[in-house]
């Protein structure tokens, strides 16, 4: 699959404006997490992202707020200085959210926006002309789109990243893209139930060329189980993830959020290990985990179980210098 000429140069801007800083950042534990002020309401909650400036937050809401389009949309909240309050979350309106399910917003540099969509395209990767049912307390199995945001017209049409073999989106469910600059290339990470090998949602990786082709993707086997492993996030300097999983087997609905590492990009993950601050994993489902651009901010989605809306929590943690 080969982007639009209009969106292709997103290669060219990623690789100017994602370049990770020399050497890694050492960083303390992860201190208790509190509710986001100011973005949760009654109705559900989830996928929050900062953006790469630390001034919007994204998630997706089906809050009967004004806007609203469909059954699950984004929404963006601002806020003047990294340490203010958020302001009351918009929605991003009708060309990003659509009468369907839209959610795992992921904000780039230079006002790029990566997002999963369960709307029916001509080029969406699921048969037929309506959506996947939506499992108990999820949405409707989606594809990644790519979309960026123009100053003076709004936001452009969205554009499929391209279905299996050609591209990383599959007939299955795809969820929260992350892209990463790195010495070996820009790299898209993801989770999908959908490809030949797939134990289930798995964690991918899909490689971009110069041209701006994002090919499929290639399954991550440290990172990847038997169990439930999805939604993953990876740090700006891209020796760092997070991810959901119910690996520990304590119950399909519990999702906790595991980190992985490496020395350098081209290295392997480390070893998954579970987050060990018990006020986030709980015996609820913690998922959608991502970090700010500093990494001091670890951001995620809470269901107490299948019937709850879902609220949007934050932990942060100290930073100093040196290696993790």
């Amino acid at each position: 699959m080969k982007l639009h000429p209009a969106t292709s140069g997103i290669s060219i801007i990623v690789a100017l404006l994602l370049a990770s800083p020399a050497g890694a950042k050492q960083f303390g534990p992860w201190g208790n997490p509190q509710p986001v002020a100011g973005v949760n309401t009654a109705a559900a909650e989830g996928c929050p992202i900062e953006s790469p400036n630390g001034l919007d937050l994204y998630i997706a809401s089906n809050r009967n707020a004004p806007g609203a389009q469909g059954k699950l949309d984004i929404y963006r909240a601002h806020r003047h200085t990294p340490h203010s309050d958020w302001d009351t979350p918009e929605n991003l309106g009708p060309v990003v959210n659509s009468s369907e399910f839209d959610y795992c917003p992921t904000p780039l540099p230079g006002k790029w926006l990566l997002f999963v969509s369960s709307r029916q395209t001509a080029d969406d990767c699921y048969p037929g002309d309506t959506p996947p049912p939506a499992p108990a307390g999820g949405p409707s199995a989606g594809d990644m789109y790519l979309t960026r945001e123009n100053p003076a017209h709004g936001w452009e049409k969205p554009l499929n990243l391209g279905c299996f073999p050609h591209g990383p989106n599959t007939a299955g469910a795809e969820f929260s893209p992350s892209l990463v600059e790195t010495r070996e290339g820009t790299m898209l990470f993801f989770s999908s139930n959908g490809y030949p090998d797939s134990q289930g949602q798995d964690i991918y990786m899909s490689r971009m060329l110069d041209d701006g082709t994002i090919l499929p993707g290639e399954r991550v086997a440290e990172l990847s189980t038997p169990a439930d492993d999805r939604m993953p996030n990876v740090s700006k300097d891209g020796l760092e993830i997070v991810f959901s999983s119910n690996r520990a087997g304590t119950s399909p609905f519990d999702q906790d959020i595991y980190v992985a590492t490496r020395p350098d990009t081209a290295s392997k993950w480390s070893a998954p290990t579970r987050i060990d601050n018990p006020l986030i994993n709980t015996p609820a489902s913690e998922t959608r985990a991502s970090l700010s651009a500093d990494g001091t901010r670890l951001y995620f989605g809470r269901k107490l179980n299948v019937d709850d809306p879902g609220d949007v929590f934050v932990s942060t943690r100290s930073k100093g210098n040196g290696d993790h």
